[in-house]
């Protein structure tokens, strides 16, 4: 798989506020240190 086939997604503001909130609530009932990574999807790759 080519590195470009998935490139971070340039997210606004209040998503970046939902993901990190996201990884807040997922840190405090693992326990563990959470980080989520948003992609953008490109045409043409099969899901």
């Amino acid at each position: 798989m080519k590195s470009d086939s998935f490139p971070v997604a340039n997210l606004q503001e209040q998503a970046l506020r939902k993901v990190r909130e996201l990884e807040k609530t997922l840190r405090e009932e693992t326990g563990e240190e959470i980080v989520l990574i948003a992609y953008k999807h490109k045409a043409g790759l099969k899901k």
